[in-house]
Parts: C-alpha cells; sequence; structure tokens
C-alpha cells in the first residue's frame, strides 16, 4: 500500500521490529541517508537508531549497481534485518521513505508513541521511476510563504518521491529573492500595500542563508530546487523598485490585483537581468532556471529577443533554461501550460517538455464543485482523477503540478489544495504501470498517514472532467 506504487515488491515471510537497541551500520557515502532515517523516525518512535559497525539495519551506497538509474533502490526486510542499497544518495533517500510508508501510520507523527510495535514487514522492493521529472511548483510570490512551510512541503514531496521543487520566486505582487546589488528589490518590491482592497499590507522576502538552507534540506531528500526569476513580463514587483527597467520608466506601485499586468521590462533591463542571473546561480546550484516567458504583453519579436538573450546568458553558464513558452533556444526545457499542442511542436524540434497543462495540473483549480471547497481559481475543477490522467505524450521528461497562492494564505490551504491531487501525480509519474482504480485503493491506507500529518487527504469522488 505504497505511493507511489514499487516497480516490483515481493512479500516475505517474517518482518523485522525496531527497538531501542537497533543500530545503523552504513557504508562511505550513506551517512546522509542514515541521518535522514534517524530525523523522521526519532520524533514518534522515540529510538535513537545510532550509527555502529554491527547495526541490524544496513544503508549502503554503491555505485557499481546496475538497473536502479541515477534515483532508483533496492530494499530487503527479513526477520534478523533491513538492507537498503543504491548507487546514489537521491535512490537512498527514496527508500528511506518507503521505510517510512512499511511503517505503522503512526510512525509519521511529531511526537511520540507508546504502544506501537514498529514493524517493517518481510519485503524484497526493487523500484526505480518511470520518468525523471516529477515535480511541483510553488508559488511564493502572490503570497509569501515563510521558510517553515515550504521545508514542510519539501518533507510532504519527498515522502512521495517528488523531487523537483519549481519555487516561483518573482511577479507583478512580490519579489522575494535578495539581491545584494539592487536592495531595493526586497526592500520595496517584496511589499503590497494591500490585497484586491483589504487593506491589509502583505509581504516578505527570503534572506540568502535562508535560500541556501532550503537547497541543502531538499537535496538531503532526493529533491533539486528550480528557481524562477519572471521576465519580461509578470516584472511590476521590480518595476516598483526600479522604474527605469521598465518599458515606460513611471513610477509604480507593487500590484495588489490579480490578473496580467501590462508593465515589462524593456529590452535595456538585460543587463540588470543578467545581475539577478548570477546571483541566482550562486544560491541554486542546480541544472535548470526557470525564466518565466508567459503573459507577456510586448510585441512578439521584443519578447523573444529577451528571452534568447536570458537563455543564452544561463547557457553560455552549463545551466539549462526552462521557460512557459519556447525560447528561441532548442537546448531550453518548454513548459506547455495551454495545452497538448504545445508540447507536440516542442517534441518535434526536438526540444525537452515538461507537462504542466492547466486543465490536469492546475492545483488553484478547486477539486470539486461542492459548496465546502475553499476559495479557488474559477473556471475549472481539477480532480485527482484528471491529475492521475495528465497528458504524457512520447518522450517528455516528465510533468509537474503548479500551485498558484492567488487564493491562498495559509500552510493548511496550501496542504488542502495539494492533497490528494499531488499524491496522484506522484503514483503516476513513478509507478511502471499507472493504474487509477490500484492508486484508489492505496490512497484508503494513504490518507491515514496523511490525516497524522494533519493533512485531509481522502481521494474526493467527483467524476473527472477532463482526463
Amino acid at each position: 500500500m505504497i505511493v507511489p506504487h514499487p516497480t516490483r515488491i515481493v512479500r516475505r515471510g517474517r518482518g523485522f521490529t525496531f527497538d531501542c537497541g537497533t543500530s545503523i551500520r552504513v557504508t562511505p557515502g550513506a551517512e546522509q541517508a542514515a541521518r535522514l532515517l534517524r530525523a523522521v523516525l526519532r520524533p514518534a518512535t522515540g529510538m535513537p537508531l545510532p550509527i555502529a559497525d554491527y547495526g541490524q539495519i544496513v544503508i549502503a551506497l554503491d555505485t557499481k549497481l546496475v538497473g536502479l538509474g541515477p534515483e532508483g533502490y533496492a530494499l530487503s526486510v527479513n526477520e534478523h534485518g533491513v538492507l537498503l542499497r543504491a548507487g546514489t544518495s537521491a535512490g537512498l533517500a527514496h527508500g528511506v521513505q518507503t521505510i517510512r510508508q512499511l511503517l505503522p501510520v503512526e510512525a509519521l507523527r511529531a511526537r511520540k508513541v507508546s504502544d506501537v510495535d514498529w514493524v517493517l514487514p518481510g519485503v524484497d522492493i526493487r523500484d526505480v521511476p518511470r520518468l525523471p521529472w516529477r515535480g511541483f511548483m510553488l508559488d511564493v510570490a502572490r503570497h509569501f510563504q515563510p521558510v517553515h512551510v515550504v521545508r514542510r512541503f519539501i518533507d510532504l514531496m519527498a515522502l512521495h518521491k517528488l523531487n523537483v521543487l519549481h519555487l516561483h520566486l518573482t511577479d507583478d505582487q512580490g519579489w522575494r529573492i535578495p539581491i545584494p546589488s539592487h536592495p531595493l528589490l526586497t526592500s520595496v518590491g517584496s511589499w503590497r500595500t494591500e490585497t484586491n482592497g483589504d487593506g491589509v499590507p502583505h509581504g516578505g522576502s527570503y534572506t540568502r542563508g535562508e535560500l541556501e538552507g532550503m537547497v541543502a534540506y531538499a537535496a538531503d531528500r532526493g529533491i533539486r530546487i528550480m528557481p524562477e526569476i519572471e521576465m519580461p513580463g509578470h516584472a511590476r514587483a521590480a518595476l516598483a523598485a526600479y522604474p527605469d527597467l521598465g518599458v515606460a520608466p513611471e513610477p509604480l506601485p507593487v500590484w495588489t490585483r490579480w490578473g496580467i499586468s501590462d508593465a515589462a521590462f524593456g529590452l535595456h533591463a538585460l543587463g540588470f537581468v543578467r545581475e539577478v542571473l548570477a546571483e541566482v546561480l550562486e544560491i541554486f546550484p542546480g541544472e535548470h532556471v526557470h525564466l518565466g516567458g508567459d503573459e507577456c504583453l510586448l510585441p512578439e519579436d521584443v519578447h523573444g529577443r529577451f528571452l534568447t538573450q536570458a537563455a543564452k546568458y544561463l547557457l553560455d553558464r552549463g545551466r539549462i533554461p526552462a521557460a512557459w513558452e519556447p525560447t528561441g533556444d532548442p537546448r531550453s526545457v518548454v513548459m506547455p501550460w495551454k495545452d497538448e499542442t504545445q508540447a507536440t511542436k516542442a517534441l518535434e524540434l526536438g526540444q525537452p517538455v515538461v507537462m504542466t497543462p492547466h486543465t490536469s495540473t492546475y492545483l488553484d483549480y478547486p477539486q470539486s464543485d461542492a459548496a465546502h471547497e475553499p476559495p479557488g481559481q474559477p473556471g475549472y475543477v481539477v480532480t485527482s482523477k484528471d491529475v492521475y490522467h495528465v497528458p504524457l505524450p512520447g518522450g517528455v521528461l516528465g510533468a509537474q503540478c503548479q500551485l498558484w497562492t492567488e487564493h491562498i494564505r495559509t500552510r493548511e490551504h496550501l496542504e488542502y489544495m495539494a492533497f490528494p491531487r499531488l499524491a496522484a501525480l506522484a503514483d503516476t509519474l513513478w509507478s511502471p504501470r499507472p493504474e487509477w482504480e490500484g492508486f484508489t485503493t492505496r490512497m484508503r491506507l494513504h490518507s491515514s498517514r496523511l490525516a497524522e500529518l494533519s493533512i485531509p487527504a481522502e481521494v474526493r469522488r467527483e467524476p473527472c472532467e477532463h482526463s
């Protein structure tokens, strides 16, 4: 009853029982996975799980393992102990999450639990993801999300073996990343006077140290963070701080409404963009950087030249640009959000594609049309079944869900909108043979796991609207 479903799982005889005498043995390079296992199990079990020379739990990093790829793992459990092996640290991190799910659901609690037998069932698991890009985009620009909220979401992603956190850091309504050469971006651009007439100031930004801490925290859990700096449109927060960067250099406040602002960077702002990207590359070491690129009211030729130059800056430094629209360079990742036609055209040109169609991956749409649903983007209903059946044309890298936060202010609302739909995405992208009915069966137990994490996540029974 694991989510996402493993590639191969075979039940064995007796399982292994954790107790206060249980310890961990590690091979060189597997230390972080051991620390992760200790960190996630200690709150509920109270067990220290020390690292020792003769531990019953063996965590082994073996780069010579074949057939597991960059994220796969092998896990064996019998009455004598546990063996977790992988060729990479990411594979070991995924294996740790499987151990968590195999234990009683109380293992996910944040406080010590008494009178529970911490038994792992006897199993042999060999597990490899179907697709390499299994992502989630979190919009921290519309409504700022504090570090502890982002870290908790990283933990939830890791539990489901998702591996890309796409952080939407800038938009018309807020700028969240510090750029030392342009301090007004955060002192001015990160705050708006109100939101849609509510009269309540809203804002916030991260320090460089906080962002670097997120990167390290995510990496320890097998997740890479892809930052997004919107350009050349969705730039009004930046232009509130530095009006001279705009097409029309007039003072504009940080936008207090939703929609598409007509404010945009001019071509003369490319020097500024390069300075911003230079700082981004220092903070985020991952391969991909997102340039936004959508919903811009600039003339098509100017828009294209801007994105091409920004993409070239990244490519010249060994990074890969990603964007919602083509950047003009076939090496850039395209994330088509309008319809499958965008994906088909990009694939025909040989471009890498990550599927993000709004009718099956936008989690700001409500999960049902029921009266109890919290506020969301109007226009569609996106069910878990819609997400599970996200279109995946042959040759795509994978897919990701998007959670825009116009209507989302709190952690509780954020997590309600994300689950169980994000679990559906994780299962359909990881499992070798995705099957909706099997997923809904496994979610009966998995919902109780999420409940231990204070997330209501039963699969809703509404009909599928768009799959």
